[in-house]
């Protein structure tokens, strides 16, 4: 039996103004953020407890983050609110749990993920979809890789999407986080968890962000400040998509990659992208990824054999040039070491797979990419 749900309430806005009317931000509130956002926006807002995440890392998150936080609230706290990208998102939902630390025997299931505090989460790029996930990522420093924790404690009471802060979004970080949440689109699409629902909010979502960067290639990059609701929003459905149907090997083998090198998360997802739909169509190209192709080939207006190059070409030239994995520092003796930990450490995402990849299959896109 397969479901579908959307689990956090979503509301939309247009400014900040507005949020801190409705929302009534208090002292009594643990807030996550960046300085930037707060001091542009907030800073005369009475809050409590607010944690500039910046100060404990650069970057993606990490479960050293988690600990040195968790040291620093020396007061209780009546609700959890998240205003910022991903790293932001994901590391305020642990601590709307009844017990966080330590993070590794959270994550290793030995502390049940409980829910304690009500939490709302205001995103600041368009990419990681976590105002409407169960799931919270981190990378592991002495394990050299990320894992994800997946509870429905960690669903967000409200998502709650503020365009106005977007408008200062760095263009690397919105090429980043809008193209992994064209992959979220992708991969939850061919999920074998799938739903006729799901599917809707994956291809529209993907019609979205693709619609968008062909603007952009036509028109310059000024233009992107009216694609920022629309972009948005794409984002949020997306984050829908997988949140019910997952994720798959795209992220699962960019996660060591992301982890060694820290490479933002939608870069590295970009990095083995096309990588693995290719190898996907090796194996099987007359399944879902057909009508998948069909649907990105009838925005890209290109034949649905060329889809994947036609891909790489719109974003390469206006959006964000890819790297050979080698670019980044990969060693060849890397791939086998990469390859492992995806199979030691990323069965929760691969058990998404659209066909089954099994090492040699890993192997060689690693390869190819290299």
């Amino acid at each position: 039996m397969k479901q579908f749900s959307v689990m956090p309430k979503i509301t939309m806005l247009e400014l900040c103004d507005e949020f801190i009317r409705e929302y009534h931000i208090n002292e009594n509130d643990l807030i996550f953020t960046i300085e930037a956002a707060w001091t542009a926006h907030f800073q005369n807002v009475n809050a409590g407890t607010v944690v500039y995440i910046e100060k404990y890392g650069r970057g993606e998150p990490t479960d050293e983050m988690i600990e040195a936080i968790s040291r620093d609230i020396k007061r209780p706290y009546d609700r959890v609110i998240a205003i910022g990208g991903g790293t932001v998102l994901d590391c305020s939902k642990l601590f709307a749990l009844k017990e966080t630390v330590p993070v590794t025997d959270l994550f290793d299931k030995k502390i049940p993920a409980v829910k304690d505090k009500p939490l709302l989460l205001v995103p600041t790029t368009c990419g990681t979809g976590s105002e409407m996930t169960n799931i919270s990522i981190l990378e592991f420093k002495r394990r050299h890789t990320k894992f994800g924790l997946a509870a429905d404690a960690l669903y967000a009471d409200e998502a709650i999407l503020v365009p106005e802060l977007l408008y200062n979004l760095p263009y690397k970080v919105f090429a980043a986080s809008s193209i992994d949440a064209l992959i979220h689109s992708l991969e939850s699409y061919l999920s074998p968890k799938a739903t006729p629902v799901s599917k809707m909010f994956s291809a529209e979502a993907m019609r979205m962000i693709l619609n968008g960067y062909k603007k952009i290639a036509a028109e310059g990059r000024d233009v992107l400040k009216s694609l920022l609701s629309d972009f948005s929003l794409a984002s949020t459905m997306a984050g829908i998509a997988f949140g019910n149907a997952g994720c798959a090997a795209v992220h699962a083998m960019s996660y060591p990659l992301g982890a060694e090198f820290h490479i933002p998360h939608g870069e590295a997802n970009y990095a083995m992208f096309t990588g693995v739909f290719r190898k996907y169509m090796e194996i099987n190209p007359d399944g879902i990824i057909r009508e998948l192709n069909g649907i990105m080939a009838d925005v890209l207006n290109c034949q649905a054999s060329g889809v994947y190059e036609e891909v790489e070409q719109l974003l390469g030239s206006a959006i964000l040039p890819k790297k050979a994995l080698r670019e980044y520092g990969m060693t060849k003796a890397q791939i086998l070491e990469f390859t492992d930990s995806v199979i030691t450490n990323q069965q929760r995402l691969l058990s998404n797979n659209y066909v089954f990849l099994d090492r040699n299959a890993l192997i060689e896109i690693y390869t190819r990419l290299f």
